[in-house]
């Protein structure tokens, strides 16, 4: 019943992991924030005015600070990852050491 209970929590709470992100891009609309990257792009121009880019975007953001929670969540996600693992790992040595004393 226990165990049961926790994966529903957990469910939901990826669930809302996922819908934060959704409803800010949502309501957010446009957002402008100047960052790094702009700099950069200014400079180039400046200094190599013949500069032409290998690629273009598949999809931009309405925003910089659209992007800014973009980058955030994908950092997020992937620290979780990695705690996840680590703990699998040490779970996993803990329980095999367990064991091997009984």
């Amino acid at each position: 019943m226990f165990v049961n209970s926790v994966k529903k929590q957990n469910y939901l709470l990826l669930l809302l992991l996922l819908i934060i992100p959704v409803v800010a891009l949502w309501l957010g609309g446009d957002s402008e924030f100047g960052g790094a990257d702009g700099k950069v792009v200014e400079l180039i121009e400046a200094e190599q005015a013949a500069y032409v880019p290998w690629f273009e975007n598949i999809w931009a953001p309405p925003g910089s600070e659209t992007e800014s929670l973009l980058f955030s969540l994908q950092a997020a996600l992937g620290a979780g990852v990695l705690c996840y693992i680590i703990g699998y790992i040490k779970g996993k040595k803990a329980a095999m050491d367990t064991a091997s004393h009984e």
